[in-house]
């Protein structure tokens, strides 16, 4: 696991400032701290810090073929690059080394664009071909590894594993953009391609984006996409058994290193199940390692205790207690932009713990997005049902009604908050569904932002980002539609977002085998009764898993990876929160109804409302502020809101 950075001078061949290349490196060094090397000819920059995983004493970057004429950055892991290697080395090629990345550069050669095609594995690459004159960029199908990119002003194109490696460069302008903005107290993240600033793009899962010398920016190309084709004849036993199978093989096609390995164990169904599949491969006792809570209502650490007993595995434990909150500005300078999800304490830590025994850990993330294990799936297909049984010209006016007049209740039992419901089901199905997974819902972000701020959105609203992706659906089934939804979206710009920056703060390369590309193809292939099974998310992975978890491990509820935030809110960060939401930095950007900001306020910590997750994510923001744009020199931000 690495990092990467790279200049590119689109206009011709301009000299690189070879020490600013270096600070650009240097400046994500905790991504790759054994070594860090750089590479520069007429108009081309790369550099590289390593953490070592593979052929340690051989796998330096940047990487060469043959003649010196390809070379290439490369952050991730490549499980196939024994086969590839082979392959290629029978079709001429020659190996110097024993590392996965070198077949990127021959599979290059070979396969042209295509190369990508052919990488089973978590990438994020940067190659250029002298001969060629080319500047190829690439990320790997489900968004493991991050790359970011900016065509600056003169031309030069620069990019890295992190946003901070281009807010290194003097040129980088950081301006914030209004749409991102509108995008992120949504979601509680800026989904791709977006990023905070106007100027700055994430490369989208499954993309790649190849320059000529001398020639203007071209769109990034998607090179795969998540199938969802039904298989011809799948029994369930079949599927259980040939899920076991597929997850097998991947587990173990994720345990190649030459480093201490060990994995995630919350104690839920995904991470058991991956340690389940570990243990039975592996001859040495796994290494595994949870988080605690000292709140009851958010701990798991005993189900992850069961596994582990279960499976005699070297086992770590560590709790989060509630003063840990040092860590909201440290959060804050490793996402380099707002980033709302507050498991990332807990990441961060269990990451922090696990890095003192493993350089290498497996996750379970991936399971709820393949096989269908969020709560919301279930509530957005029986919504789907009501939504079919009347069209939308009886539906909007008669639910929109009851959503107007039925109170919000956050104290009262789920059963009895029809509110959110009834406004779901006065929404067709993408808005619908934009409604359930919004932090902070329409009428919320109306309320939240100012006039002058509304205005520069003119009229953008961040459901668009959803009916982009549905447009592009291959699925015609309303559970396929919101998991290949959650895919390009959540999982992507929340869940492995959090675990890259959190992992890589630590120097710890984190592995995601749910992920593997064949095995998410096949999983999306089977029938949507085996994933949700009545009120049963997970069904067919549950039921396969059945001789090796226990029933409780299985079939209990779903617990998530959080922390108590209402509490702290009325509590230990009671001053902290009032500080942020009504100090002169939010209030200097011109961009919040000040007014509704204290009424949030007053009305959480008084109990009447919870409004944990809106409170977090202004206090993300403002700390995002203040430690990545500089608060030494105050600015305000209403000159930067204008719509490119």
């Amino acid at each position: 696991m690495c990092g990467i950075v790279g200049l590119f001078d689109t206009c011709g061949k301009r000299e690189i400032d070879r020490a600013l290349l270096g600070r650009m490196n240097q400046i994500q060094v905790h991504r790759g701290p054994d070594e860090g090397e750089l590479y520069t000819e007429a108009g081309v920059g790369f550099g590289h810090r390593r953490l070592s995983i593979m052929d340690v004493s051989s796998g330096q970057q940047p990487l060469f073929n043959e003649d010196g004429s390809v070379v290439v950055v490369f952050n991730g892991e490549i499980y196939n690059f024994q086969e590839l290697a082979g392959e290629l080395a029978a079709l001429g090629h020659i190996f110097r080394t024993h590392c996965d990345t070198e077949v990127i550069v021959h599979a290059w050669e070979e396969w042209g664009e295509h190369c990508v095609n052919r990488f089973r594995g978590m990438f994020a690459f940067g190659l250029w071909d002298r001969n060629e004159q080319v500047l190829f960029l690439a990320r790997d199908r489900l968004g493991i590894k991050p790359l970011y990119y900016s065509l600056l002003t003169d031309g030069t194109l620069i990019f890295g594993s992190e946003l901070k490696t281009l807010l290194a460069h003097p040129d980088f302008i950081r301006d914030m953009d209004p749409h991102a903005i509108e995008d992120y107290f949504a979601y509680g993240y800026i989904p791709e391609p977006k990023t905070i600033f106007r100027q700055a793009f994430k490369l989208s899962p499954a993309h790649t984006l190849k320059l000529h010398s001398g020639q203007s920016m071209p769109a990034p190309r998607q090179y795969w996409d998540v199938p969802f084709i039904l298989h011809d004849s799948i029994t369930e036993q079949e599927a259980q058994e040939e899920l076991i199978v597929r997850l097998r093989e991947s587990v173990k096609i994720h345990l190649m290193t030459e480093v201490p390995l060990g994995a995630f164990l919350s104690g839920g169904v995904d991470s058991s199940a991956v340690v389940a599949m570990m243990a039975d491969i592996a001859e040495e006792p796994v290494n595994t390692c949870s988080i605690s809570f000292g709140d009851p209502a958010f701990n798991e650490s005993l189900y992850a205790q069961k596994v582990a007993d279960r499976y005699h595995t070297r086992h770590n434990v560590s709790q989060v207690d509630q003063d840990d909150f040092d860590l909201i500005d440290k959060l804050a300078s490793l996402y380099d932009e707002p980033f709302a999800d507050s498991s990332a304490m807990p990441t961060y830590r269990v990451c922090e713990l696990a890095r003192k025994r493993v350089t290498v850990a497996l996750s379970g993330d991936g399971g709820d997005e393949n096989l269908a294990g969020y709560r919301r799936y279930r509530w957005h297909v029986y919504e789907e049902r009501m939504r079919s049984a009347l069209p939308l010209g009886l539906r909007k006016p008669l639910f929109g009604l009851l959503g107007n007049l039925y109170p919000k209740a956050d104290w009262a039992p789920k059963v009895l908050r029809a509110k959110s419901t009834f406004e779901a089901l006065a929404r067709d199905s993408v808005e619908g569904y934009f409604h359930s997974v919004s932090i902070m819902k329409d009428k919320m972000r109306q309320r939240l932002f100012s006039d002058s701020f509304k205005r520069n959105l003119q009229g953008y609203q961040a459901v668009e980002v959803l009916r982009m992706h549905a447009d592009k659906c291959p699925a015609q089934d309303s559970l396929s539609r919101v998991q290949y939804l959650d895919m390009k979206t959540y999982l992507v710009g929340d869940i492995l977002t959090k675990v890259d920056r959190a992992s890589m703060a630590h120097a710890l390369e984190v592995r995601v085998p749910l992920l593997d590309h064949k095995l998410v193809e096949w999983i999306s292939g089977l029938p949507v009764s085996f994933k949700l099974h009545g009120q049963e998310g997970k069904y067919v992975f549950k039921k396969s898993l059945e001789p090796y978890l226990s029933n409780d491990i299985l079939y209990r509820d779903k617990m998530g990876f959080s922390v108590p935030l209402a509490s702290w809110f009325r509590g230990p960060l009671r001053q902290k929160l009032n500080n942020a939401l009504m100090g002169p930095v939010l209030a200097n950007t011109g961009i919040f109804n000040q007014a509704f900001l204290k009424e949030m306020l007053d009305q959480h910590q008084s109990g009447r409302r919870d409004y944990s997750a809106s409170l977090w994510s202004l206090l993300m923001f403002e700390s995002f502020l203040r430690n990545v744009l500089h608060a030494e020199q105050p600015r305000s931000y209403k000159n930067d809101l204008k719509v490119a």
